[in-house]
Order: C-alpha cells, then sequence, then structure tokens
C-alpha cells in the first residue's frame, strides 16, 4: 500500500462486524468497541496529525460475505489493515485474502487455538486461556459429568475436541454432545435441553454462539433445570447475550472470559463511564467489545511508532508490545502474534453482571497449540465446515 503523499490525508482502516443477521448481537458491540476507540483517538488528535478513517461493511453474518468484503477493501478501497470476524468460519474466509494480498487482520474473538498466520493478530482467548482453568474449576465445584452443546462448525467442534480430552485427563466423562446449526431458531434447543434432562450432567459446556446463546439458555430454563446445581458454562456468553436472554435466565451460569465489565481497576472504570456515556447507561461492555477497543489501540501505538501501514513493518513493530487494556496488562506474544490475556471465570448474578470466581494473578501467555500440554490436545485440529 501506497502512502499519501499529503501528511493530513487519514489512515484509512477496514471494519468488518455483522451488523444484521444471528451473530449481530455481539458483533455489533464490537463494532461498537472499534469505533469507540478510533473515535477517542481521533479526539486527541489522531495518530502523527492525521485521523483514523474506517471503514465499515456489514458482511450481514454470512462467512463468504467476509471474504468478498475483504477483497474489496483491500483491492477496491485500498486499505491493508482490517478489524474484523467473530466466528472462526469468517476469519478462515477471510484468512487467504489478507494472506494472498499482504494485509493484517486484527481477529478481536476468542477462538479454537491451532492457527498461525503472519497476516493476522489475534486477539482474543486462546484455549488455555479459558478452557484448561475453566475446566478444573467446574470439576472441582459441580461434578464430572459433562454435555456438551455447539453450533455446529469450527470453533464449537474443536473447542469441544479439547475440553473433551481436558475433561478425560481430569477423570470426567462426556455423557452426551449435540450440535445445532448456526442460525438455530429457538424451536431447535428444545430437543437438545430434553436430552440434557434425560442424562443429567453435573455440567452443560457450551459453544454456541449468536442468538442460538439466548434461545439454549431459554430452553433450559422453560425446562425448570437449576443452575446452581447443573450450570451450563460456557466460553461465549456475555454481558451481552445475558441482558438479551433476561437476567433470571442467565443467573447462575458460568463464563470463562478475558474481561467481565466488573472487573476492578480504574482503567476499566473508565472505559465502561466513557462506553455507557456514549450508549447508553443500560449497555453493558464485555470480552469482545473490550478486545476490539484495546486492540485498535494497540494498532494506533504501534502506527504512532512506525509511520507506515505497510504491513510488514507494522507486524514486525507491534511483536512484544505491551498496553494497559481494561482487563489489565495485556502483551502481544513475539512469538506467534496471539495477545498474552487474563483468565477469569464469573457467574452471572440477578443484575446481568458477572461475580468473579477465579482470576489469574497476572496475564496467561498465549499458548495456542497447547504446546504445554498432553500429547492429545496439541495433535493438528480438525477441519468443520
Amino acid at each position: 500500500m501506497k502512502e499519501p503523499s499529503n501528511t493530513t490525508e487519514p489512515w484509512r482502516v477496514g471494519v468488518l462486524f455483522s451488523q444484521t443477521g444471528f451473530m449481530s448481537i455481539i458483533e455489533e458491540t464490537q463494532l461498537r468497541g472499534t469505533l469507540t476507540a478510533i473515535d477517542e483517538i481521533n479526539s486527541s488528535g489522531g495518530v502523527n496529525g492525521r485521523p483514523i478513517e474506517p471503514i465499515c461493511y456489514d458482511p450481514g453474518s454470512e462467512a463468504s460475505a467476509f471474504g468478498l468484503l475483504a477483497k474489496k477493501l483491500m483491492v477496491e478501497d485500498d486499505v491493508s489493515t482490517i478489524f474484523g470476524c467473530y466466528t472462526s468460519s469468517s476469519r478462515k474466509a477471510v484468512l487467504p485474502v489478507v494472506e494472498r494480498l499482504n494485509g493484517l487482520l486484527w481477529y478481536p474473538t476468542l477462538y479454537e487455538g491451532f492457527e498461525f498466520s503472519p497476516n493476522v493478530i489475534y486477539t482474543g482467548a486462546t484455549p488455555n486461556q479459558n478452557s484448561v482453568e475453566l475446566c478444573r474449576i467446574l470439576m472441582e465445584t459441580y461434578g464430572n459429568r459433562f454435555y456438551f452443546v455447539g453450533s455446529d462448525y469450527i470453533f464449537a467442534r474443536d473447542s469441544n475436541r479439547i475440553m473433551r480430552e481436558l475433561v478425560r485427563t481430569s477423570g470426567g466423562t462426556v455423557v452426551g454432545e449435540s450440535y445445532v446449526r448456526l442460525g438455530a431458531d429457538r424451536f431447535e434447543f428444545t430437543p437438545v435441553m430434553r436430552d440434557v434432562k434425560r442424562l443429567r450432567p453435573d455440567v452443560i459446556f457450551s459453544t454456541v454462539v449468536g442468538d442460538g446463546t439466548i434461545y439454549l439458555y431459554q430452553a433450559y430454563c422453560n425446562l425448570g433445570l437449576d443452575p446452581r446445581v447443573m450450570p451450563i458454562a460456557s466460553l461465549t456468553t456475555s454481558e451481552s447475550e445475558i441482558g438479551a436472554m433476561g437476567y433470571d435466565v442467565g443467573e447462575g451460569h458460568v463464563t470463562a472470559a478475558p474481561y467481565f465489565q466488573g472487573v476492578g481497576n480504574e482503567r476499566n472504570s473508565t472505559f465502561v463511564r466513557q462506553y455507557q456515556r456514549r450508549y447508553g447507561e443500560d449497555q453493558p461492555t464485555n470480552m469482545c467489545l473490550e478486545a476490539s477497543y484495546f486492540q485498535v489501540n494497540v494498532f494506533a501505538r504501534t502506527l504512532e511508532q512506525t509511520n507506515s501501514m505497510d504491513t510488514e513493518i507494522l507486524r514486525a513493530s507491534v511483536m512484544g508490545s505491551e498496553f494497559s487494556a481494561p482487563q489489565g496488562e495485556v502483551v502481544i506474544n513475539p512469538t506467534w502474534g496471539h495477545a498474552d490475556l487474563w483468565t477469569r471465570i464469573g457467574r452471572a448474578n440477578r443484575q446481568g453482571q458477572f461475580d468473579l470466581i477465579y482470576e489469574s494473578p497476572s496475564c496467561v501467555s498465549s499458548d495456542p497449540y497447547l504446546l504445554g500440554y498432553g500429547r492429545k490436545l496439541k495433535q493438528k485440529s480438525f477441519e468443520f465446515a
């Protein structure tokens, strides 16, 4: 990408988050986190005197549209840096585009790991930063019989494969496993919950995403199941989904995430206050919004140093960089471009927030290939559509 000769011209970046469709409930908050960070940076004078200009497209929760729009951004809009994607299927649609055209995707969502690309900065959690500690605490608190339910795509399948091995090596068992299609309607979750009620596991491990999260928890509630003895534990259920399903429906269920709105530090208090001033006092923050926000700030700080949007220069400079994010100090791990993040586990309360039941003493080094764990966990992940 050629740098503009006029040094007052904006830094143009692409933004790809769904504002419509079944993933919009969470991706809309990622868009908000991205634009909030950009507005704050521009209000402070931009980067080296030049504003950041976001070029936003709505892929409508369709994975193929992410790939097409990424190509449009890079070829037609002359953009080399893109902030975007929630699902792994959308990331995998964008990946060949940024690799072929040498762009840089900033990906702010937890995922299943077992991936590396020199054209991606991963700022969401990997399994060693959420699943490992979640498995331990669930087995100590509730029991060792698990039931898995997920959306039928790569993230859920691979995350469940990893959790299955964690459960097995800890002496537990998986008594049942069900998948629903992406974009499933609410009626598709009732038979799943009936199967759960029949098998009576100690824990339900959910890798359902999007609107399906709301329907899953509502189906659980409708069957009169009790989270005090058999909670749904998730990597994906945030404050946004809890608000949409109803605080009473979400109460008592468990989520593992690097960030919750209730994280107790001054940086987060300022972040929440500024976000709610912009979008409303009733609008919660969440882990994906926070990652979207801090990754733009990491980008801007790197751009200030390099004064170049060249992918090779940006990536080389961002490696090892540290940032004081709302979740705490984070680091872009120079080994593989994933963020070192905090591990936290929360239990949803009646106010739609999470009470912390575990918090790591500092950020946890990313280990996307689970090199620090057992042989089966390190095997290459399977591919699912």
